[in-house]
Protein backbone atom coordinates (compact mmCIF):
# COMPACT_ATOMS: atom_id res chain seq x y z
CA UNK A 1 0.00 0.00 0.00
CA UNK A 2 1.61 3.59 -1.01
CA UNK A 3 1.37 6.82 0.53
CA UNK A 4 -1.58 7.89 -1.64
CA UNK A 5 -3.99 5.13 -0.49
CA UNK A 6 -2.89 5.17 3.19
CA UNK A 7 -3.81 9.05 3.27
CA UNK A 8 -7.50 8.07 2.10
CA UNK A 9 -7.85 5.52 4.28
CA UNK A 10 -9.69 7.99 6.72
CA UNK A 11 -11.56 10.34 3.80
CA UNK A 12 -15.42 9.40 4.09
CA UNK A 13 -15.81 9.26 -0.03
CA UNK A 14 -14.69 6.87 -1.78
CA UNK A 15 -15.07 5.26 -5.24
CA UNK A 16 -13.83 1.90 -5.98
CA UNK A 17 -14.73 0.27 -9.78
CA UNK A 18 -13.42 -3.02 -10.42
CA UNK A 19 -11.65 -3.88 -13.18
CA UNK A 20 -13.15 -5.92 -15.52
CA UNK A 21 -11.87 -9.49 -15.38
CA UNK A 22 -12.55 -10.23 -19.74
CA UNK A 23 -13.05 -7.08 -22.22
CA UNK A 24 -15.31 -7.96 -25.11
CA UNK A 25 -13.67 -7.01 -29.02
CA UNK A 26 -16.97 -7.32 -30.13
CA UNK A 27 -18.45 -4.76 -27.94
CA UNK A 28 -15.36 -2.39 -28.48
CA UNK A 29 -16.13 -2.66 -32.19
CA UNK A 30 -19.43 -1.32 -31.62
CA UNK A 31 -18.55 1.31 -28.58
CA UNK A 32 -20.65 4.10 -30.41
CA UNK A 33 -23.93 2.28 -30.82
CA UNK A 34 -23.98 0.74 -27.16
CA UNK A 35 -22.97 4.18 -26.07
CA UNK A 36 -25.85 5.65 -27.60
CA UNK A 37 -28.30 2.80 -26.15
CA UNK A 38 -26.92 3.44 -22.84
CA UNK A 39 -27.69 7.20 -23.04
CA UNK A 40 -30.97 6.42 -23.98
CA UNK A 41 -31.64 3.87 -21.13
CA UNK A 42 -30.13 6.92 -18.72
CA UNK A 43 -32.65 9.10 -19.84
CA UNK A 44 -35.07 8.73 -16.92
CA UNK A 45 -31.63 8.58 -14.68
CA UNK A 46 -30.85 11.97 -15.75
CA UNK A 47 -34.34 13.62 -15.25
CA UNK A 48 -34.62 12.38 -11.68
CA UNK A 49 -30.94 13.25 -10.74
CA UNK A 50 -31.14 16.60 -12.06
CA UNK A 51 -34.46 17.50 -9.74
CA UNK A 52 -32.41 15.76 -6.86
CA UNK A 53 -29.13 17.77 -8.01
CA UNK A 54 -31.25 21.25 -7.68
CA UNK A 55 -32.21 20.18 -3.99
CA UNK A 56 -29.05 19.18 -3.18
CA UNK A 57 -28.14 22.36 -3.93
CA UNK A 58 -30.49 24.22 -1.49
CA UNK A 59 -29.53 21.68 1.07
CA UNK A 60 -26.11 22.89 0.52
CA UNK A 61 -26.93 26.89 0.66
CA UNK A 62 -29.21 26.05 3.29
CA UNK A 63 -26.40 24.17 5.36
CA UNK A 64 -24.39 27.13 5.08
CA UNK A 65 -26.54 29.52 7.02
CA UNK A 66 -27.18 26.69 9.76
CA UNK A 67 -23.29 26.56 10.27
CA UNK A 68 -22.68 30.25 9.71
CA UNK A 69 -25.40 30.86 12.47
CA UNK A 70 -25.04 27.44 15.12
CA UNK A 71 -21.35 26.09 14.07
CA UNK A 72 -22.79 22.78 13.44
CA UNK A 73 -23.35 21.05 10.05
CA UNK A 74 -26.78 19.08 10.11
CA UNK A 75 -25.84 15.57 9.72
CA UNK A 76 -28.98 14.80 7.28
CA UNK A 77 -27.91 17.33 4.76
CA UNK A 78 -24.33 15.89 4.65
CA UNK A 79 -25.94 12.48 3.56
CA UNK A 80 -28.42 13.42 1.33
CA UNK A 81 -25.45 15.56 -0.32
CA UNK A 82 -23.32 12.61 -0.18
CA UNK A 83 -26.10 9.97 -1.56
CA UNK A 84 -26.57 12.35 -4.50
CA UNK A 85 -22.93 12.39 -5.21
CA UNK A 86 -22.90 8.83 -5.35
CA UNK A 87 -25.83 8.37 -7.58
CA UNK A 88 -24.60 10.63 -10.35
CA UNK A 89 -21.19 8.66 -9.80
CA UNK A 90 -22.78 5.10 -10.43
CA UNK A 91 -24.87 6.99 -13.81
CA UNK A 92 -21.82 8.46 -15.18
CA UNK A 93 -20.08 5.04 -14.56
CA UNK A 94 -22.87 3.07 -16.17
CA UNK A 95 -22.70 6.06 -18.98
CA UNK A 96 -18.94 5.65 -19.78
CA UNK A 97 -18.89 2.05 -20.10
CA UNK A 98 -16.90 1.29 -16.66
CA UNK A 99 -19.56 -0.66 -15.41
CA UNK A 100 -22.65 -2.83 -16.54
CA UNK A 101 -24.44 -2.80 -13.98
CA UNK A 102 -27.50 -0.38 -14.03
CA UNK A 103 -27.78 2.33 -11.39
CA UNK A 104 -30.79 2.00 -9.24
CA UNK A 105 -32.47 4.87 -8.28
CA UNK A 106 -32.00 5.33 -4.67
CA UNK A 107 -29.25 8.03 -2.66
CA UNK A 108 -28.15 4.52 -0.43
CA UNK A 109 -24.99 2.61 -0.79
Amino acid sequence: MDRDQKSLGDYPVQVEIDYPEKQSRLLALFSIPFFIIRFILLIPQFIVLYVIEIAALIAVWLNFFVVLFTGHSSKGMHNFVVGMLRWSTRVTAFMYGLTDKYPPFRLED
